[in-house]
């Protein structure tokens, strides 16, 4: 039976972890022999129970920061694992595992999942990461332009594999009180609370309808270190009666269905599971048009609407058209459905298990 380990130091709650969680169980229904290092011991209940855990025995490191999860995971590999026999699969912090897996001689696979805009701004940085990366023995990427920004920007080759998306049964979406019998524009944004996802623009939008009389009223899911700070701006400008926090959910994508609009508000992605799951229950979308992804995922604006990244006005002009035109995003939410094959789960994982396949 063939060994892949799984390296990801840090599970948290995002859309990274989703394609963690399909991956690891669809390479064990292929026969492969499933390792995962993690710095997190509290997440093992959520995978199969025939995947090998390896993580530390403490619990005291699961709040620890990503570098120090890194480090003791690079321990863990070379105290705990058969190295004559396995390969590697990274999620994350890719570059010390590229090199500890060169060092002993491993074949290791990285998965790139968030563009390049966010860490590489200089010549230097190029030269780095061009010179870790290329040590590696396959690069997945999960978008085209995501594929074509990484040969442009550090003339490096990528396979892509779009993200697999699972879909769910409509009839059990979870309902949203904040929405229950309201007629006005019901808005829905899910993600990570951080500077990342910049959701701190869609509140500035909303301040700009609550001016103009629109009447509307937006859930926002997730959880993270921008919280307090976006709870500050809705109380500064009288936005508690229309704007509700909602937390992390285990389900978040179940909601989406009790929404009228979807909005995401990133400065910088991979491919946005988030959007993909709004189009399987055919909700309309407004997306920042940032690197990469949603203009990949809405085919330039054909299945959705693209706004620049941090323009608020532009946003919340937007979202009063919505107000006007509903038929239009609709439409174009309708039409999304036709393109969804593109993201089909069997498929792509199984794009996955023909890489690993390959290379192990």
């Amino acid at each position: 039976m063939k060994k892949l380990v799984i390296y990801i130091p840090s599970i948290e709650t995002g859309g990274v972890e989703k394609n963690l969680f399909y991956i690891s169980d669809y390479l064990l229904k292929k026969n492969v022999d499933v390792y995962i290092v993690t710095g997190n011991t509290n997440k093992k209940k959520f995978f199969n129970n025939k995947i090998k855990f390896i993580c530390p025995q403490s619990r005291k490191w699961n709040n620890s920061s990503r570098i120090v999860k890194t480090l003791i995971c690079l321990g863990l590999i070379i105290t705990k694992l058969p190295l004559k026999d396995i390969s590697v699969l990274s999620f994350q912090s890719n570059v010390l595992v590229i090199l500890l897996s060169k060092l002993l001689r491993l074949k290791i696979i990285i998965r790139l999942n968030t563009s390049t805009d966010k860490y590489i701004n200089n010549s230097i940085k190029k030269f780095f990461f061009k010179k870790i990366y290329s040590m590696s023995d396959a690069i997945i990427v999960n978008s085209l332009e995501f594929k074509a920004n990484l040969k442009k920007v550090l003339k490096l080759n990528s396979i892509k594999i779009f993200n697999p998306v699972k879909k769910i049964n409509i009839n059990k979406k979870l309902k949203i009180n904040h929405f229950i019998n309201f007629n006005g524009v019901k808005i829905l944004s899910i993600g990570r609370l951080t500077d990342q996802k910049n959701q701190i623009t869609i509140l500035k939008s909303l301040d700009i309808l609550k001016k103009k009389e629109i009447d509307f009223r937006f859930y926002l899911i997730g959880a993270g270190y921008k919280l307090d700070t976006l709870k500050q701006y809705v109380e500064d400008h009288n936005l508690s009666n229309h704007v509700k926090f909602g937390g992390y959910k285990e389900n978040a994508n179940e909601y989406m269905g009790s929404s009228d609009l979807f909005i995401l508000s990133s400065k910088y992605e991979g491919l946005p599971n988030v959007l993909i799951e709004a189009q399987l229950q055919n909700v309309p979308i407004i997306s920042s048009n940032c690197s990469t992804g949603p203009r990949e995922i809405l085919l330039n604006g054909k299945l959705g609407y693209l706004f620049r990244v941090g323009n608020y006005t532009s946003l919340s002009k937007m979202i009063i058209d919505f107000t006007k035109n509903k038929k239009t995003f609709l439409d174009k939410a309708k039409l999304a459905k036709k393109y969804l094959y593109r993201f089909d789960y069997e498929k792509n994982l199984n794009e996955y298990y023909k890489i690993i396949n390959k290379i192990i």
